[in-house]
Formats: structure tokens, C-alpha cells, sequence
């Protein structure tokens, strides 16, 4: 793997641990809202208005236009109301959008470090082909017939064209 690829590969590794962090943030932040959801839901069933206020006050603030939407639908009374906050489209958490976007460039960074490290895996195999080749010319010189020697040369020069033409497709930078 030559220096590029190991570099984008490092980029690439560093922004799935950041989007690891960003979804175990957001993991977090979930199990808060369900949970002061459900105590503020069970203060307000038991008729505890005080309690039920409290808890309402502890929202964190992303959480608290789901409610306020959800709360719009009149859940207690209308059927048809979605079941919780949760499933408003306006529970959004900033960490889970952060860790979405990382994993999008983690997945593009991976794909550029997947092609460069193929291409310094196809300089290499050129690099081999040209030895190949200078082998064939230097084993040319020990053979004994003019013929051998011919063959031989001939096989040395057809694959340093053949890679030489090769090479000249490859890209240069990634």
C-alpha cells in the first residue's frame, strides 16, 4: 500500500470512530428523551401535574418540538395521532445527521483509498513486468544459438512493450 492509499485509508478509519462517538452520542441522547418521556407520561396518567411538569422541564431541546408536535395531534384523545414523539418527523438529533454524514465520507474516503492502493499495486506489477523483461534480455546473452537468443530477447522486448504500453494507461494521480 504506498503512502496515499495508507494516508486516505487513516482518514477514512479516523472519521468511523468520530461517526462511532456521534452515534453513541445520539444513543444516548434517545434513551434521555424515551426515559424522561415515559416518567413525565406515567406523572401525568397518575395525575401528578407537578411531577408531570417537572419532568417536562427536563426535556433536552431537540427532543422538545417532537413533543410539542406530537402534543399538537391530541395523542390522548385522537386514535389516528401517531403513538409518540418519536415517530414525528420533527425528532431530529443533531448527532445522528453528524454521524450519518460522517459515514457518508468515510464511505467515499474508503473507495479513493481502494483505488489508489489498486494503483500502487498496478505500478508495482509494472515495475515486476520491467524486471521481467530486463531478465529476458540478460538471459539472452547466455544462450548459445542465435536463434535461443532471438527468442529469448524477442520475449524481453515483447513484455517491456507490452508493459510499457500498459503503463502509459495508468493513471497518474488518484
Amino acid at each position: 500500500m504506498d503512502r496515499r492509499a495508507v494516508g486516505v485509508t487513516a482518514k477514512a478509519t479516523a472519521a468511523r470512530i468520530a461517526k462511532n462517538r456521534f452515534s453513541a452520542l445520539a444513543n444516548r441522547q434517545v434513551q434521555i428523551d424515551v426515559a424522561t418521556f415515559v416518567q413525565w407520561l406515567n406523572a401525568r396518567e397518575e395525575h401528578h401535574p407537578r411531577l408531570a411538569d417537572f419532568y417536562r422541564a427536563r426535556f433536552r431541546a431537540e427532543f422538545k418540538p417532537a413533543f410539542a408536535a406530537w402534543i399538537a395531534t391530541k395523542p390522548f384523545t385522537d386514535s389516528t395521532a401517531p403513538p409518540t414523539p418519536f415517530a414525528m418527523t420533527q425528532y431530529r438529533l443533531k448527532s445522528e445527521a453528524d454521524a450519518q454524514r460522517l459515514e457518508t465520507s468515510a464511505a467515499a474516503t474508503t473507495e479513493r483509498a481502494k483505488k489508489a492502493n489498486e494503483h500502487a499495486d498496478n505500478y508495482m506489477l509494472a515495475v515486476v513486468l520491467f524486471a521481467t523483461a530486463l531478465f529476458f534480455a540478460g538471459l539472452s546473452t547466455k544462450m548459445h544459438t542465435v536463434r535461443a537468443r532471438t527468442v529469448i530477447l524477442g520475449i524481453g522486448c515483447v513484455v517491456f512493450l507490452g508493459s510499457l504500453v500498459w503503463l502509459a494507461t495508468l493513471p497518474v494521480k488518484v
